[in-house]
Parts: structure tokens; sequence; C-alpha cells
């Protein structure tokens, strides 16, 4: 990280030395430049900036963990499945401690607690939350297994607004929990809860529009380009929705039955092409969409995401294919769904940076590969020390790598 304390007496004793500032401008807008790109961009919500699984972020060492994982900071946030955010120097998440939700800002330099606000919500099944906040323009959004859905200040914690889409807005509790990860796209906060989907205004948290009463599913709404404006694509019960994003109207359905009703990864859009994926042996599909119609282009049970999201990169999907327990990584070619190669990791989940795959292992392993077709190319791996069950997706943002287990041991792994 650089020291800009240090940075401009540098400036000042060089443009000393040859009498001109103009003399060192050069290396000085250089020196900043690249400053601000080893900082790296931030990872504002789910599945990050473009909310597609893929970090830009390059300054970072992917062989970092050769001589075994580095890790910065640890800290212990209580039981929970939720995923980290980060904006500029802080950190977002939640945990759950005598059955009360927690959400945590934390420095990210050094895990220290900049603020953390507390709430009633009962542990449940597989306890603790499993949303991951969304934070802009100095606000933060969560969501919890009951419900309660929070808009606070990125800065103090202090509440904004409040709601619940269960006491509020009739939407059906999930076997295990809402897990939806709220979604901001304009002025709205899309949350799947309800029959498909429940929009409510960023500003204030009235609904805007809404499935209706029932239940939805544990994946994140994922908004795509359309003719004519923007649609979502969202699990609902048993089926997959095509929306309009303005009104809520339905576009499109597909059926998409799952054991214990659950569709956990979201659904992944390219062009007219929506890819699916749910666990307990059920597989995936290709769908087509033309003229408002769904069409089937192909399924298989190649991979079979449980509950980790697939990333796609250049005409492939990398995930996991298996439930918790036994799963291996997996490369499918996105048009065909051919198995391109598989790697037996053991289940978890991943993302994508810089061309690679991060993927951490339910026992806490974390593995770092080439994201290429034509084969599993391994670069570096090592344990993190964290004790299983790790089920939460890793985060790679300013050279850190962020892992956490369902007891709530968070860490930051070193890659600078």
């Amino acid at each position: 990280m650089w020291n800009y304390t240090r940075l401009l007496k540098w400036v000042s004793e060089t443009a000393a030395a040859t009498g001109s500032l103009r003399a060192v401008s050069a290396g000085l807008i250089l020196c900043v430049a690249t400053g601000a790109r080893g900082e790296g961009e931030d990872w504002p919500w789910w599945r990050g900036p473009e909310k597609s699984g893929i970090s830009r972020e390059k300054t970072w060492n992917p062989a970092a963990l050769s001589g075994g994982a580095k890790v910065s900071w640890k800290v212990e946030l209580g039981k929970g499945f939720s995923s980290v955010s980060v904006k500029g120097s802080r950190l977002y998440t939640m945990g759950n401690v005598g059955d009360k939700d927690i959400v945590y800002c934390l420095n990210i330099e050094d895990g220290k607690e900049v603020w953390r606000h507390a709430y009633d919500c009962r542990l449940g099944s597989h306890p603790g939350p499993r949303a991951t906040p969304a934070i802009e323009e100095g606000v933060v959004y969560t969501l919890s297994r009951e419900g309660h859905v929070l808009c606070l200040d990125a800065e103090t914690g202090a509440v904004k607004w409040q709601k619940n889409v269960v006491g509020e807005y009739g939407a059906g509790i999930l076997t295990w929990g809402l897990a939806s990860s709220p979604v901001i796209e304009g002025d709205m906060l899309l949350l799947n809860a309800g029959k498909h989907c429940t929009v409510l205004a960023k500003a204030t948290g009235e609904k805007i529009w809404s499935g209706g009463p029932g239940k939805g599913n544990y994946s994140s709404a994922v908004v795509y380009e359309r003719e004519g404006g923007k649609g979502i694509a969202v699990f609902g019960e048993a089926h997959v929705y095509g929306l309009d994003l303005a009104s809520g109207k339905e576009l499109w359905s597909y059926p998409w039955q799952t054991a214990y009703n659950v569709n956990a990864a979201d659904p992944i859009v390219r062009g007219n092409k929506v890819f699916i994926s749910s666990g307990y042996d059920h597989g995936c599909a290709l769908l087509e969409i033309n003229d408002g119609r769904p069409s089937l282009a192909w399924e298989n049970k190649s991979m079979r995401n449980h509950f980790s999201s697939s990333v796609f990169l250049d005409g492939h999907l990398y995930g996991i294919d298996g439930n918790a327990g036994s799963g291996s990584l997996r490369c499918l070619e996105f048009e065909t769904g051919k198995v391109a190669w598989s790697q037996d990791l053991g289940f978890g989940s991943l993302m994508i940076a810089d061309g690679k795959l991060i993927v951490l292992n339910e026992r806490g392993k974390l593995f770092i590969a080439e994201a290429v077709p034509d084969g599993y190319k391994e670069v570096s791996s090592a344990d993190t020390g964290l004790s299983p069950r790790c089920w939460t997706s890793p985060v790679l943002c300013r050279g850190r790598i962020f892992c956490r287990n369902s007891e709530g041991a968070l860490i930051a792994v070193d890659v600078r």
C-alpha cells in the first residue's frame, strides 16, 4: 500500500534537488496512478461490482499461497454464512450471537470493529444470516433470515429505515430462512421474497411492487438487459421467472422443481440465454428466450450447484458440482453443456479475478488456478486454518482474500 506522506516528502526533496517541480511531475502522476491501481476496486455487494462473481483486480499475487496462507487478521462474527462487501477502507458483513443478528463494519487493514448494529433474530436451522450487505452512496442494506430489511448509515451504523418483508409485505419464510442478498438497481432495492420478488424504494423502504404473497427462493435476483427495458431473472418456489424490472410484470417462466424447493444458485444471463443450476442431483439447463417464450437449449447433470453460484467467463462456466459434503470444481461449455474438465477439490465456492479461479472448499483449503477451459492448472493452494464448514464465497479485494466459516471466524489472507 502507498504511504502518501512519504510520497509527498519524496516530491518535495526531489523538487528541491532538481530545482523544478516539473522535473518530477510525470513520475508523480505514474506513482499515484500505480498506487490507485494497487488499491484495487470496491466489492460493494454480493458477487462483486458487476454482480458476476468476477473482480477486475490485477495487482495481487496468485502464487502467494505457495508458502502457506499468510493470515493478516482474524475476527469472530457469530454464526452465519454472510459474505463480505468492501467500500473504501471499510468491510461489511453479518453474524448472529445469542439470537441477535449483528451487522458489522470493520477496518479492512486490521479487522478492528468500526461499528455494529444488533437486532433480535433467531438463529434457526443452519444458524445465522445468509445475505451479504449491499453498499451504495453511504448506505448499507441488509436482509435477515426472518425478513428484516435494514438501511443503515455506512459511516455510523445509524438506522435510516427498516421494514420486514414477511410481516409487512406477505413474503413467506423458507425452510432455512430468507437468503437473498439485496440487489441495488437505480432507485430500487430487489429482494427474492414473496412469490417472485419484492422491490422497495431504496431511499424509504416503501414497496414499489411485489410478485404477491408466497415463497420465493434462496438465490438473489439478477438484472439483465432486454428489448424495451430491463428484466429480472429470479427463482420462485418451483419456477424461474423473467420479470419486467419497472412493473414486476411476468414476462416468462420455466418450471424448475428441486428437492426441498432449494434453488440457491443465481441464474446467469447472457443475451437471450439463461443458465440455471440446482443441487440434490437435479442438474443444470440453458434456456433460450425468444418472443417472450423460454425453450430448452440443453439440460444435463454435469453442474449441480447446491448453493454456490457458477461464474461465466469467455464462453465457459466454472462452478462446484455436488452437494455439501462432496463436490468437484468443474468447467462447462456454456453453449453446449459439455464438460471441459473436472477436478476433485471437494465441495465449496468460488470467484474469478484476473483470469484466475479462487476456490475455498468447505474444509477451509484455498486454491488458486487458471480459469481456462483446457484443464485444471493450479497456481497455488494452502490451508487457511479455518475449521469446517466453509460454505461462504471467498472475496478478493485490495490484495486480500476474505474467507469465513459457519461458526463466524473471518480471516484476511494477504496475497498482495
